[in-house]
């Protein structure tokens, strides 16, 4: 059994496509989407589409929220692009998709569980909003703590959000997919929790502008990979859209 795990979309369609293709020679039998189908990005609805036609389960993430309802605490890019997205989304009343799509969105769950393994969109504390960085295994390490104490013994839990892949360990400690034992590859054991964030698929920020996500095999090993696409396609449009905020064009380029 091999499940792939993808998270934060962001209306990227060239980047979803490229990894659904990836995702289709590696023969999974299942694909997770931890939320953030929507924001930011310039292809909502195609995006919407393909993840319901592709996906098992799809969580709620905090865009995907703030479309269906109301955008909160959300910086002025982010924002706009939400309002945008709900426009595309209302405008759009040929499509057949057209009622799927909200009652899709309306429905999103918070969580999902198979086995010992728990995946939310942010974390296991505050499974829409709240951000685990990587610096808090250093800077706020009791926050971490209080997450893998709302973990409620699972042995794992997957999660978004930050666009930031790499394993968070209880001690606590953040080390990034290729500073493992064994690079981009992870054994989810007994003897150790771990909170894995599997990066993004459409808008990665660790300075590496291909898109991520993971897989799980036999719900035991994981393992990261990246994938190129046309990045200055998803740019561009972006540039040529007058209510999206250039700024997220150049930070894919980027990959921050």
């Amino acid at each position: 059994m091999k499940i792939a795990v993808i998270s934060d979309i962001h209306s990227n369609l060239s980047a979803l496509q490229a990894v659904l293709a990836d995702i289709d020679t590696r023969q999974a039998d299942e694909i997770i989407c931890l939320g953030d189908v929507l924001g930011y990005g310039p292809k909502p609805l195609e995006c919407l589409d393909l993840i319901m036609q592709r996906c098992s389960v799809c969580l709620c993430g905090n865009h995907d929220q703030a479309v269906f309802f109301e955008p909160s605490n959300f910086n002025v890019a982010a924002e706009t692009a939400c309002y945008w997205t709900r426009r595309q989304l209302e405008a759009d009343t040929e499509s057949p998709n057209r009622k799927k799509r909200w009652d899709f969105l309306g429905k999103l769950p918070l969580r999902h569980e198979i086995g010992q393994i728990l995946f939310v969109h942010g974390s296991p504390r505050k499974p829409v909003n709240e951000y685990l960085f990587p610096e808090d295994a250093y800077s706020n390490p009791s926050k971490l703590i209080g997450n893998f104490e709302r973990m409620n013994g699972k042995q794992a839990c997957f999660v978004g959000h930050t666009h930031v892949p790499g394993i968070f360990y209880d001690d606590p400690y953040f080390e990034p997919p290729d500073e493992l034992t064994e690079p981009f590859r992870y054994e989810i054991c007994e003897f150790e929790r771990a909170i894995i964030n599997v990066g993004s698929v459409g808008q990665p920020r660790d300075r590496d502008p291909r898109a991520s996500y993971v897989t799980i095999t036999d719900e035991k090993m994981v393992e990261f990979h990246r994938v190129e696409y046309e990045v200055e396609e998803t740019a561009q449009l972006i540039r040529s859209n007058p209510e999206l905020d250039q700024f997220l064009a150049e930070r894919l380029v980027d990959g921050r």
